[in-house]
């Protein structure tokens, strides 16, 4: 199952995989935006440790730079105990900024600086007289040094807020954690509803395939029950309308033989009894002769007409003479009446008598149509026999037809095809527009009577 397939049979598939993409990038982006600035407090947190733990480490560093420049009076050695000033004031300024939005750290930071400003006051302080050039000894410069309690403050207080930025950085690594974990369920959460939808809807979609092979199924059968019903009617059909030539050729075979026999016997006992009444009439009566002579012209009008019927009835000459003469004759006449070239090459065959027959109406048939549509000038006849086939030709110059327009002419040849395919045979028919037709017929041959 393709995705295109997917998103064409649910139009809720597209805005539900947004709606889940939307909700992944949200926890995503939030959680990382939330460890981002977790991390950029932390990194502030640890600046601010080292600023605390520095204001102790330059207040000592004052000290000794004061206790240094004291004792040997080199202004050289007075520059430790400025720097160290200078950082103090740095590291203040940062602890100032960092806890201004905490009340708590803010008044420990508050009390630190003034702690602090009170041991500078005292290194300030001793450093006076010295500036004055009154010299002391290491016994007033130790006495003079920052007192323990004040140390003590300043040490306590910056104890205070280490701890207290501990439990801050604390708290900010229990916030990563949170968000990670956070973020880890949300995704695993969407992740697994994501599953189960799809599951979901594959399921839903393999039960509609299953239901649509069911019901392509179901229409295969019917389709294959509705193409047996069609082959069974077709076979009917064919053996209704082979069975409805046989009956019209058997009836027409009959009517022919009735009129040979019965009306030929009226026909021709009413000429003889004429001739005889006109003999014995002889150089008596010219206007009763006159009469008599119309009527035996009558009487032999009549005969003629007669055979006329019979042989479209039944042609003699087929069952007289066989095929190929009875084709011949047919040709022959068709040429006189239409005036149509008419080309023939007849081989004889082997057919059974009912084939021969067939043959003989299709050839008349395809003449018929030709001298009603055609508008020929020529007509090739062939008759020849292939590999145990028996095959057929009528072709034309005329103007041809389309053959896929369906036409209500057509019931000609489509008694042809049935009886041809009744006989167990086949039949092409080619013809367009300005080309001609052509039909070509094969039979199977007769298969010869045992020795």
């Amino acid at each position: 199952m393709d995705v295109l397939t997917i998103v064409k049979r649910s139009p809720f598939v597209v805005p539900l995989a947004c709606l889940a993409t939307a909700a992944m990038v949200f926890i995503s982006e939030g959680s990382y935006w939330q460890a981002a600035g977790t991390l950029d407090a932390l990194g502030s947190m640890a600046t601010a440790r080292l600023y605390i733990q520095s204001l102790e480490r330059h207040i000592q560093s004052a000290e000794t730079g004061r206790r240094i420049y004291l004792m040997s009076g080199d202004g050289e050695y007075r520059k430790p105990y400025d720097n160290a000033l200078v950082e103090i004031g740095e590291s203040l300024g940062f602890l100032r900024r960092h806890y201004s939005a905490d009340p708590n750290a803010s008044a420990a930071v508050s009390a630190l600086s003034h702690a602090i400003d009170i041991a500078r006051s005292e290194l300030a302080l001793s450093m006076q007289p010295f500036d004055a050039s009154q010299r002391k000894t290491s016994t007033e410069i130790a006495r003079n040094a920052i007192g323990k309690e004040q140390m003590d403050a300043i040490h306590a207080l910056s104890a205070e807020l280490l701890e207290q930025e501990s439990r801050s950085v604390e708290a900010g690594r229990s916030n990563i954690y949170q968000t990670l974990m956070l973020s880890r369920i949300g995704v695993a959460v969407l992740s697994g509803f994501s599953l189960l939808a799809l599951a979901l809807y594959l399921r839903q979609g393999a039960l509609l395939d299953r239901q649509r092979q069911e019901q392509q199924h179901l229409v295969q059968v019917e389709r294959d029950n509705l193409e047996v019903v069609v082959v069974q009617r077709t076979a009917q059909l064919t053996e209704l309308a082979l069975h409805l030539q046989t009956a019209r050729e058997d009836e027409r075979g009959r009517l022919a033989r009735d009129l040979h026999d019965e009306l030929g016997a009226f026909l021709t006992s009413a000429k003889l009894d004429a001739a005889r009444i006109k003999s014995r009439l002889a150089g008596t009566a010219p206007e009763a002769l006159e009469r008599l002579g119309h009527l035996i012209e009558t009487l032999n009008s009549g005969i003629a007409m007669k055979r006329r019927i019979i042989e479209d009835l039944r042609p003699s000459a087929l069952d007289n003479l066989g095929l190929v003469v009875a084709l011949e004759i047919l040709a022959r006449e068709f040429a006189e009446q239409s005036g149509i070239d008419v080309h023939q090459a007849l081989e004889p065959v082997e057919l059974e008598a009912d084939a021969e027959l067939v043959v003989f109406r299709l050839v008349q048939e395809a003449l018929t149509n030709i001298a009603k549509y055609a508008k020929a000038n020529q007509v090739w006849i062939s008759l020849a026999m292939q590999a145990g086939q028996v095959l057929v030709s009528v072709r034309d110059d005329g103007v041809g037809f389309d053959t896929t327009a369906r036409s209500t002419s057509a019931h000609g040849l489509v008694g042809m095809r049935f009886r041809v395919e009744a006989g167990g045979g086949s039949l092409i028919l080619q013809s367009a527009p300005g080309t001609g037709t052509s039909i070509r017929v094969s039979l199977p041959a007769a298969t010869p009577a045992p020795a």
